[in-house]
């Protein structure tokens, strides 16, 4: 079994917030993250690939079509957005590095799926020192 990586990058605004609690739960919480005016992170999307090598490639799968997925399927509905406003995907939950995670599992994994390889993790870097890996259910 061999494993490939693609890593890509964005930044998106979002607000940790939970409707039913009230503000000073919030903050307690959430902290800044709870900030009304919301606040922003630079993202690092790692997407790990695995399967046998095709042989009449040598590829798990073609790095180009994972680009292509990741950026057309995930990115470019994140990139510059703010997560709890803009993202249809992501109407109605937590926009928490967790949850985010979760769901770009579910729309990359039938895409790569279609590419005879197996989606295996998801990491998704939120800051330098923050971070969630998701390998699916």
């Amino acid at each position: 079994m061999i494993y490939i990586e693609r890593k890509e990058r964005f930044s998106a605004a979002h607000q940790l917030y939970n409707p039913n609690w009230s503000e000073e739960q919030n903050e307690a919480v959430f902290g800044k993250c709870a900030n009304k005016n919301f606040h922003g992170h630079n993202y690092t999307l790692s997407v790990t690939v695995k399967g046998e090598i095709n042989p009449d490639t040598g590829f798990v799968m073609n790095l180009v079509d994972l680009k292509n997925i990741i950026k057309n399927e995930v990115i470019e509905a994140l990139d510059h957005a703010n997560l709890n406003h803009d993202v249809p995907f992501l109407k109605g939950k937590f926009t928490s590095t967790e949850v985010l995670a979760q769901e770009i599992w579910k729309i990359l994994q039938p895409k790569i799926a279609e590419h005879q390889a197996e989606l295996y993790k998801i990491r998704l870097d939120e800051t330098l020192n923050n971070a969630v890996e998701y390998f699916g259910d």
